[in-house]
């Protein structure tokens, strides 16, 4: 079977990250879910490594949700 090559180019990548977690303050369970989304433009695909940006993308967004955690885990243990 002949692979196909698209033949239209992005001119929007979006990421969304998620985690849960759980803490046990003073004997209690407490779950938090963390959510964190962007999405960006492209203006002009041939000047970029979609690639590149779409990994910085979810580097980013990964690295939003990871602070969020740890700011929850400081403010209660």
């Amino acid at each position: 079977m002949e692979e196909y090559i698209p033949k239209t180019k992005p001119t929007v990548i979006k990421f969304s990250s998620r985690a849960s977690i759980k803490l046990t303050v003073q004997g209690k369970e407490h779950y938090y879910t963390i959510e964190y989304g962007e999405e960006r433009q492209i203006d002009n695909f041939d000047e970029i490594n979609i690639d590149k940006e779409r990994q910085a993308l979810i580097d980013d967004c990964n690295k939003q949700v990871d602070n969020q955690i740890e700011e929850i885990c400081k403010t209660f243990l």
